[in-house]
């Protein structure tokens, strides 16, 4: 009879050195049969969601971790049954090298495993003072893993009980007083249930449980709170609702929130201001707009906007450069990797368009438009929301004129582009209706001071108020 083995599946370092992701949803169920390198789960990291490949070839024997939760780099998440192929089976198997599999529960026919001989523990007492190694997976690196040798058989009694359950072990079941209330011992339910209740302010304990033995799930909780709030806003049930709404700080707004402050806090901002007779440019959309060579291609102020930008750039490599404290360097990057502010369900992310200034226009249109459809479908993958050199975010689409952005961690410049307005405007001192579009540029003031952060703004203004000054600038 073939044997079979657990393994488990611990949450990998998803890049950037990350430290932690949320279970956004599971795309196995326990006993579903999966193939190596399936998705069986998506993420949310700080900066993006991602896909997570099985590193194995077996059985879905366990799911230690909810949707919803917040997970640690280096926990197990999935536990696989899969087969044992011998003693080599972790070199000639599919996912050598890949899984992160903390132990091995092994059995033939439902056997308790073999107890390890002596020369096997004297072997594994000989390696336990070699350093630490990080197993390698599918989508990075998990957490520092030490190998223990086999599991204990309660240990092994627990994972057969987690593949029986699907879940994680819940708490006892408390006392109930007279009259059906609860006693003082806190409900049955897992770790990310209470945490979940905890961060919505909802008492478990009135929480009616609808799991095994009156387990309070996730879903539980949910629908307790969709309920509550129903019922406070119902005219047949004048009730005294909630006053307020808590939200958990998770995912990429915390993220952002993080690098803002520490934005913020850290490099010393200045913010320049420049309106801009606009009419030029945008007559010049208009006739890209109608050119069968543009035919197909996504065109916007953004686009022309960008452009502008990397070309203004080049007489003012100053503003394209990063601070390095640790170092006491400047790094001036001899490429430009654009960012682009992004509004996404999930707040706000800068994924960034590696080496724009190697692309044409109609490239730099296609990549815009394949940047800003990924980020608010949350498909953004971490390497391109890192290494941006110098960012641009477009609020003129919220019917904004100007503000004062705050520069991505470890950039110099951030260009804000107002809205495009019909306003009077002197031309040829005469009184025209025109095009204006204000520029908002803020400036780390360590790295550019305000002669380059002055002259990089007025040639850009003046690109968007005659495209022809790129022949003066190229």
């Amino acid at each position: 009879m073939t044997a079979t083995m657990i393994k488990e599946f611990r949450l990998p370092d998803l890049g950037e050195g990350l430290t932690e992701s949320e279970i956004l949803s599971w795309k196995v169920a326990v006993g579903d049969t999966v193939t190596l390198n399936q998705v069986i789960a998506e993420v949310e990291t700080a900066k993006a969601v991602v896909e997570l490949p099985s590193p194995f070839t077996g059985v879905v024997a366990a799911l230690h971790e909810q949707p919803g939760t917040v997970v640690e780099v280096g926990k197990p998440i999935v536990s696989f049954e899969v087969d044992d192929a011998g003693p080599s089976a972790r070199e000639q198997s599919p996912d050598a090298g890949v899984g992160t599999a903390a132990g091995e529960v092994t059995a033939a026919g439902g056997a308790p495993a073999v107890e390890p001989q002596p020369e096997t523990v004297e072997r594994k007492a000989s390696e336990a003072a070699k350093p630490a190694q990080r197993e390698p997976n599918l989508v990075g690196y998990g957490a520092v893993l030490e190998d223990t040798g086999r599991p204990t058989r309660r240990a092994r009694a627990q994972a057969a009980a987690e593949q029986t359950t699907g879940a994680a072990q819940a708490v006892p079941e408390p006392a109930v007083q007279a009259g059906g209330q609860p006693a003082t011992e806190r409900p049955r339910s897992t770790p990310p249930v209470r945490k979940l209740a905890r961060d919505l302010g909802i008492d478990l304990h009135l929480v009616p449980g609808t799991g095994p033995a009156g387990l309070i799930t996730r879903e539980d909780v949910q629908n307790y709170t969709r309920t509550d709030t129903a019922a406070a806003s119902s005219p047949a049930a004048p009730q005294q609702g909630e006053r307020e709404t808590r939200t958990p700080i998770k995912g990429v707004r915390k993220f952002t929130a993080a690098a803002m402050v520490q934005s913020a806090f850290t490099a010393p901002h200045v913010t320049e201001f420049l309106t801009v007779d606009v009419t030029a440019t945008m007559d010049l959309l208009a006739r890209l707009k109608g050119n069968k060579a543009f035919e197909g291609y996504k065109l916007t102020p953004l686009t022309i906007a960008a452009k502008a930008l990397l070309i203004a750039l080049r007489n003012n490599p100053t503003l394209n450069s990063r601070w390095d404290e640790e170092a006491q360097e400047i790094i001036q990057y001899n490429y430009v990797n654009l960012g682009i502010a992004a509004a996404t369900p999930r707040g706000l992310t800068v994924p960034n368009i590696k080496d724009a200034d190697r692309l044409s226009l109609r490239e730099l249109a296609t990549a815009l438009a394949d940047l800003t459809d990924t980020a608010r479908a949350g498909k953004t993958a971490p390497s391109d929301l890192s290494g941006g050199t110098i960012s641009i975010t477009n609020i003129g689409v919220f019917g904004i004129d100007a503000g004062t952005p705050i520069l991505n961690p470890g950039e110099a410049a951030i260009v804000a582009l107002g809205a495009v307005r019909k306003a009077p405007w002197v031309v040829d001192d005469e009184l025209a209706v025109r095009q204006v579009m204000s520029l908002s540029l803020s400036f780390d003031h360590r790295l550019v001071d305000g002669e380059q952060g002055s002259r990089f703004l007025s040639d850009l203004g003046a690109i968007l108020a005659d495209p022809a000054m790129v022949m003066t600038m190229v």
